[in-house]
């Protein structure tokens, strides 16, 4: 009789953490190395697993989002202890306030060390609690595959978000035997919805029928459910007006004839007056934030709202809510689709909400000599031909780029929503590159985001990349600028830089293709050739100083309260 041979081997914590990562299908990680993480990086150089080194441990947590948020896969992050994990900590809020999701070890002083204050020890569980959904620290080698596949089973499960596993160094040295045939049974959990959602969903849909304004929000759990093309669906089938989040940008095309644009603080028009007039508001995916409920007490004042979400702490918390449905986007998007879809096509509705898109769309005023930046994002549009990943720092050029470029699939645009960080472009689009090696990244930056992690430019020469990075060089922290204009009578408090760096000069320095176009040339032609350079490129635009984003909802004022509008 033959027997089954043992396929059982000895691993160190290290080669099985390893191990453990190729069973989840993590194909690379972001990381730094250092000193309690050395046996991690040793097993990745004996096994060649692929470690993207950055040049800053926010910048691995960053790349990390870009890579998770272009493609829905689970970000992958790896430094070492102390200043390591601290560094980190900017990437995993944001990552936590935007859904990403992300699985960040960190190292560890070996376990006799911790509580000793050893050199390099922080005390990474009490410094992550309220950033992640879950932290772990593995004090035995034999935790490290369940640990590791729970991990990757709470980053994606419900509502996605970062998680943090912590590393003592010598765990990650012991020995241990295993079975290298054991498989994976771990699986994302979609929670089931509730019999009173359920109903909530189909009353949503009786009140449709008698709805004569009704309006649906695409927000980012849309685009994290895959749910464009059921949303799209529905949105047809019963002939409803849509407006988005600034994550939610891509569900609908632009060009959808439904499409109003992005509501809120910088929203199109359109978009705004929309949600002011319906008459019943469906939000899929999109929480009430500050920036959307500009004034809580007037926000769609004569509609019936209704909020679908995977999170249930979101519904109702800001905005008083009739029809609550807690459940994934597709799964409720699914089921509303089913029901009889019988209604009016609320043709007048539509009719009115495109008249208004067609007569108050976004704006600016050119001018001779000089580089508007919504010329150029809307130039950058057609010359990519709409089907660029876009990536985004955090500033006026951020809403310049959400109003101007012409979005066309979910996660497109690569941005940070809810933390708002500058500094999160450059790595962000290194992690958008290494999701989609065949595809020039554009990264629309400002002055002062990019020299926050502009250390990043050495990783777009080392590993060859095709990054653009155009460069709107204003001289000033512009958006912090235009609210000392409107709001502090043009008092300018540190938010004008009387001295740069000369940027050329900096890409010249890590080996980048550099451009400064010409207001007063052929710029055009300029950043036609930038563009069509297969390698990473600066492209420094020189823009009008005192440029604003418009249109604006002031502090306070409701969502047809708009200043800039043409």
């Amino acid at each position: 009789m033959q027997t089954k041979q043992s396929s059982k081997t000895q691993l160190s914590g290290a080669e099985l953490l390893i191990n453990s990562l190729s069973k989840q299908q993590v194909s690379l990680i972001f990381g730094y190395p250092g000193g309690t993480i050395l046996p991690q990086y040793d097993a990745m150089y004996r096994k060649h697993f692929k470690n993207i080194l950055v040049r800053h441990e926010q910048a691995a947590a960053h790349a990390a989002e870009g890579f998770a948020k272009s493609t829905g896969k689970t970000g992958v992050v790896l430094v070492t202890s102390g200043p390591g994990a601290t560094n980190a900590i900017t990437g995993i809020t944001d990552a936590m306030r935007d859904s990403v999701p992300m699985v960040v070890f960190t190292g560890q002083v070996g376990t006799k060390l911790i509580g000793t204050d050893a050199f390099q020890e922080a005390d990474v569980l009490s410094l992550t609690k309220s950033i992640t959904k879950r932290n772990y620290q593995i004090r035995s080698v034999d935790e490290i595959e369940s640990t590791v596949a729970d991990a990757f089973e709470t980053a994606n499960s419900g509502r996605r978000g970062p998680v943090v596993v912590d590393l003592p160094k010598n765990v990650m040295s012991e020995k241990i035997e295993i079975d290298e045939t054991k498989p994976v049974t771990n699986q994302p959990a979609t929670p089931q919805m509730s019999a009173e959602s359920a109903d909530n969903l189909h009353a949503i849909i009786q009140a449709l029928k008698h709805a004569s304004k009704p309006l649906m929000i695409a927000g980012g759990g849309v685009v994290a459910a895959q749910a464009s093309p059921e949303f799209i669906e529905f949105a047809h089938q019963h002939q409803i007006p849509v407006v988005s989040s600034l994550l939610g940008l891509g569900v609908l095309p632009n060009a959808d004839p439904l499409f109003m644009g992005m509501a809120g603080m910088h929203g199109s028009y359109a978009a705004n007056m929309a949600l002011h007039k319906c008459d019943l508001l469906i939000n899929i995916g999109c929480r009430f934030e500050d920036r959307l409920a500009t004034n809580t007490k007037r926000f769609a004042p004569n509609a019936e709202v209704a909020h679908i979400d995977i999170d249930p702490k979101e519904i109702g918390k800001i905005i008083e809510t009739k029809y609550q449905v807690v459940a994934d986007a597709k799964d409720a998007l699914d089921q509303m689709l089913t029901y009889d879809t019988t209604a009016d096509t609320h043709a007048e509705w539509v009719t009115e909400n495109q008249q208004r898109k067609a007569q108050h769309p976004y704006h600016y005023r050119k001018q001779d000599g000089a580089i508007k930046p919504q010329q150029l994002i809307e130039k950058v549009g057609a010359l990519t031909e709409g089907k660029a990943y876009v990536v985004t720092d955090v500033g006026q050029h951020q809403m310049w780029a959400a109003q101007f470029y012409p979005y066309s699939f979910p996660r497109q645009l690569v941005t940070s929503g809810g933390l708002g960080t500058m500094g999160f472009g450059l790595p962000a689009a290194i992690g958008t590159q290494f999701a989609h090696p065949d595809q020039p990244i554009i990264l629309f930056t400002g002055d002062g985001s990019l020299q926050m992690t502009s250390e990043e430019m050495d990783v777009l020469s080392a590993y060859h990349l095709n990054v653009k990075v155009i460069l709107l060089n204003n001289g000033t922290l512009g958006m912090v600028r235009q609210w000392q204009d409107l709001f502090y009578d043009e008092r300018r408090s540190q938010t004008v830089f009387h001295e740069q760096p000369d940027f050329q000069k900096l890409a010249q320095a890590y080996g980048l293709e550099n451009y400064l176009l010409d207001p007063h040339g052929n710029w055009e032609q300029q950043l036609q050739q930038a563009l069509s350079s297969e390698h990473s490129a600066l492209i420094e635009v020189p823009i009008p100083k005192l440029e604003a984003v418009e249109p604006m909802i002031t502090p306070g004022q409701s969502n047809d309260h708009m200043i800039g509008v043409d």
